[in-house]
């Protein structure tokens, strides 16, 4: 990134290289099409890799689609997914006013990180990539927020409402209306030239903006690595994830016992999976992300299943303080690395780990723990 976008200073000069409207100006005298370009612009150096803007609208066919994936039950235990449906398919009602919506692109594979070696390291941990370093959430709104108020600044009082995962937004369709790719068959956004390895983030605006022609062409074609590859075969059709099989889901978003027909086919993935992505032919087209909050903290790269499983609770909260993982929650986080470690090669340090949580306070950790145990006894 070229400067500090939380300099203040930064965002008043990048704000005047638009000329500022004389508060008597009426919207009808600005040069949308001008603001538009220069909106890219300060995106870029807030850190966005890319920008697109779109009515906001939902078509049709993602309504029909969603409503059909949670009438299979697809949704697992996620619950929320059902209700605020009015919201999700009219995104007008989330910002009254909202003419447009400027969808955000934020790249987030870390550098030098050997993805695909750790996943053959059955002794390692495997953490999504995603997670590995800050989360994202705080960081995006918080650059969003900054993009409003420096078009604000611009132009005036505009009303904007920034959105990251906050609210019932479907910002995959939102993202494919305003161009910035097409839904891949594991159900993400794919961009041709940076594969699907970027967080999304919305910006309300009642600014009416020129749109950009939505991205209505499919570069899957015939192929199906990530359905092939998925190690639970969560996705059970093109563009159909179910989340009750899917690791993602299982790791950070169920808080009751993983299946045990499932245990086996996560291997060392402790939080999160990244299988579809990492054999995605696009993904070669990825390239490392320049935010240094979404750089590794604690090894998490790297480190092995049982020197994890060792950390108290107060460990894991310092070390995932401002982090995804905590999403998971420290009984969850257990669980998980049981799984691994019941999956991982049997050795003394890997038995005398799950040996010490053997009698855990907790029902879930103990199930898993014993769960694993016994495979190493089968071996």
């Amino acid at each position: 990134m070229s400067k500090n976008p939380a300099n203040p200073e930064f965002t008043k000069q990048s704000s005047q290289r638009f000329t500022r409207r004389d508060p008597q100006t009426s919207s009808a005298e600005i040069d949308f099409a001008q603001l538009a370009e220069q909106i890219r612009q300060w995106g870029r150096e807030l850190g966005f890799q890319a920008i697109g803007i779109s009515e906001g609208k939902v078509p049709e066919q993602d309504q029909q689609h969603f409503k059909e994936w949670l009438a299979m039950g697809f949704n697992g235990d996620l619950d929320y997914m059902e209700r605020n449906q009015d919201l999700r398919f009219n995104p007008e009602s989330l910002h009254p006013g909202m003419t447009r919506i400027i969808s955000a692109r934020m790249d987030y594979l870390p550098a030098d990180t050997e993805t695909v070696k750790i996943l053959g390291e059955p002794e390692k941990a495997y953490v999504s990539r995603y997670a590995l370093g800050r989360d994202y959430h705080k960081l995006i709104r918080k650059r969003l927020t900054q993009l409003g108020k420096m078009i604000e600044a611009a132009v005036g009082e505009h009303g904007y409402r920034a959105f990251v995962d906050s609210a019932p937004v479907m910002e995959r369709p939102l993202a494919q209306q305003a161009g910035l790719g097409w839904m891949g068959k594991h159900s993400l956004i794919i961009n041709r030239q940076a594969g699907s390895f970027f967080f999304l983030g919305e910006l309300f605006t009642n600014l009416p903006l020129p749109v950009d022609e939505p991205y209505d062409k499919n570069h899957c074609g015939r192929c199906s690595s990530c359905m092939d590859k998925c190690p639970t075969g969560a996705i059970v059709e093109p563009y159909r994830i179910d989340a009750r099989k899917c690791i993602s889901y299982l790791t950070i978003e169920n808080s009751g016992p993983i299946p045990v027909e499932l245990r086996s086919k996560m291997g060392n993935r402790i939080f999160g999976c990244d299988d579809c992505q990492l054999v995605c032919p696009w993904n070669r087209f990825a390239k490392p992300t320049q935010e240094s909050d979404f750089r590794p903290r604690h090894s998490l790269d790297s480190v092995n299943l049982a020197e994890l499983f060792l950390w108290t609770e107060e460990e894991f909260l310092e070390r995932t303080a401002g982090s995804a993982i905590r999403r998971a929650g420290f009984e969850c986080w257990l669980r998980n690395i049981a799984v691994g470690l019941g999956n991982a090669p049997t050795s003394d340090k890997v038995i005398q780990a799950l040996k010490s949580r053997k009698d855990y306070p907790s029902e879930l950790v103990k199930e898993h723990v014993l769960w694993a145990l016994e495979q190493h006894l089968k071996r």
